[in-house]
C-alpha cells in the first residue's frame, strides 16, 4: 500500500472561520491535499477562542484543522495582499467562506485571481449564495436549518422547534465544497482551467429533503415533525424498553415478518391493519403502542439481541462518551492520535473515507496561531513580512 494520499500535491489556501471552510479543507487535507490557513492579525479564526482548551489551545480548533499550517496574514494591508497573491500563483485552490463580496472588496476575488492564474479553482461558501436577494444578509447554520425547511421537520411532533445537534447545514456545505473542488481539479485535469465554485448552507440544507420533495412535489403533502419516525416507513423509529430507548428500522417486507418473529408478534404480522407499509405507515401509533408492549418487558440488551438474531436493523441511541469509546469504532481504528509540537499526541476523529491503494493522512493537529507564517513565505517565495505577524513566534 502507498502511503501517498489521493490529493498530495495540491496546493490549497484558505480563507476560513468557523466551520464551513474550514471544515471543506480538512477533508482536503485529510485526502492529502497541503493546506494553508490565512488567519487574521489579533486572534486569528474565531474557533480558537471556543472552549475548551487545553494549555491555551482550542479543542474544537485542534480537531478541525488537522493537517493544516497557520499563516498570519493582514489582508487589508499592502503587505499582506501581496504575500497572499505571491502564495496565490503556487496554489490550485482557493477556499474561502467571508460574507458575499468580503473578498472582492480586498481585491481578492475570483475575477482578480483567476485574470492573475486562470489555473486556479476558486470555492466560496456562504449562508444564501454569492447572488439573489438574500446574498449580503448575515447568515449562520442555525438560520440556514430555519430556512431550509429543516427545523420544522425536526424534534417532537407537539414540541418546539429544535435544530439538528450537529451544525448539519455547515457540515454538508463543506462536505459539497470538497466534492465540488475535486470535480473542478479533475475538470481542470482536461481543459486547463479552473472555476468558481459557489456553495450555500440554504441550498445545501434543502438539498436533503429528499422524502420531502417527494411527498410535495408527489402529492402536495407538507412533512411535520415526527419525533424519531420517520416520514414513510413504519415501525423505522426509537421504540421503549424497560430500561431506556433503541432504534428499529423494519421498512421493508422481510424485515417486518423477522421484528415479528424477533418479538413473538406472530400476531401482528396477520393483523390487517399492518398488512403492507402503507397501512403500518397509516395505524403508526397502534403499531408502535403494541410492539412496545412487549419491548418494555425487556431490558434494551435483551431487544437489541433478538432483533440482531432476525437481522433486523436496531441500535442502541449512544451518548458521545459512548461513541468516543465505542469497541466497534476502536476495532476499525477509526480514532488516532496527531501531533502537536506543545501539546503532544491529540486524539482525533477519523475519516470515513477508506482507501484500498492511497490511505487519508493522518499527521498534525491544528496548527499554533501563525507558526507556518515565516516558513511557508518562504518556501512558497511570497515576499516576507517586515515585521513578525502577530501569533507568528509560538
Amino acid at each position: 500500500m502507498t502511503t501517498v494520499p489521493p490529493l498530495h500535491g495540491v496546493l490549497v489556501i484558505e480563507v476560513g472561520a468557523f466551520m464551513a471552510a474550514p471544515f471543506a479543507t480538512m477533508q482536503l487535507a485529510d485526502l492529502g491535499a497541503r493546506v494553508v490557513k490565512i488567519e487574521p492579525p489579533g486572534g486569528g479564526d474565531p474557533t480558537r477562542s471556543a472552549g475548551p482548551f487545553l494549555d491555551g489551545e482550542s479543542s474544537p480548533f485542534l480537531r478541525l484543522n488537522r493537517n493544516k499550517e497557520s499563516v498570519v496574514l493582514d489582508l487589508k494591508s499592502d503587505q499582506g495582499r501581496a504575500a497572499f497573491l505571491a502564495l496565490v500563483d503556487r496554489a490550485d485552490v482557493v477556499v474561502e467562506n467571508l460574507r458575499p463580496g468580503a473578498m472582492d472588496r480586498l481585491g481578492l476575488g475570483y475575477p482578480e485571481l483567476s485574470a492573475r492564474r486562470p489555473e486556479i479553482v476558486y470555492a466560496s461558501a456562504s449562508g444564501w449564495g454569492q447572488d439573489g436577494a438574500a446574498a449580503g444578509r448575515a447568515g449562520l447554520d442555525i438560520m440556514a436549518q430555519a430556512a431550509s425547511g429543516l427545523m420544522s421537520v425536526t424534534g417532537a411532533p407537539d414540541g418546539d422547534p429544535v435544530k439538528v445537534g450537529v451544525p448539519v447545514c455547515d457540515l454538508v456545505t463543506a462536505l459539497y465544497v470538497a466534492l465540488a473542488v475535486t470535480a473542478a481539479l479533475r475538470e481542470r485535469d482536461r481543459s486547463g482551467t479552473g472555476q468558481h465554485i459557489d456553495v450555500s448552507l440554504l441550498e445545501s440544507g434543502v438539498s436533503l429533503a429528499v422524502w420531502e420533495a417527494g411527498m410535495y412535489f408527489g402529492d402536495g403533502e407538507v412533512a411535520v415533525r415526527q419525533g424519531s419516525a420517520h416520514q414513510r416507513y413504519a415501525p423505522y423509529q426509537a421504540i421503549r424498553t424497560g430500561d431506556g430507548h433503541v432504534t428499529v428500522g423494519a421498512n421493508t417486507p422481510r424485515l417486518w415478518s423477522a421484528l415479528c418473529r424477533a418479538l413473538d408478534l406472530a400476531r401482528l404480522a396477520v393483523d390487517p391493519r399492518f398488512a403492507d407499509a402503507p397501512d403500518r405507515l397509516a395505524n403508526r401509533e397502534a403499531l408502535v403502542a403494541r410492539i412496545e408492549e412487549v419491548t418494555t418487558t425487556m431490558t434494551a440488551a435483551q431487544v437489541l439481541a433478538a432483533l440482531r438474531a432476525e437481522g433486523v436493523p436496531c441500535a442502541v441511541i449512544a451518548g458521545y462518551d459512548e461513541v468516543f469509546t465505542d469497541p466497534v469504532l476502536a476495532d476499525r481504528d477509526f480514532f488516532w492520535e496527531a501531533r502537536h509540537p506543545d501539546l503532544g499526541p491529540v486524539r482525533q476523529l477519523g475519516s470515513p473515507m477508506r482507501f484500498s491503494r492511497t490511505p487519508v493522512r493522518r499527521g498534525d493537529a491544528g496548527p499554533p496561531l501563525g507558526s507556518g507564517t515565516a516558513d511557508v513565505l518562504a518556501e512558497l517565495r511570497a515576499p516576507a513580512l517586515h515585521a513578525p505577524a502577530p501569533g507568528s513566534n509560538r
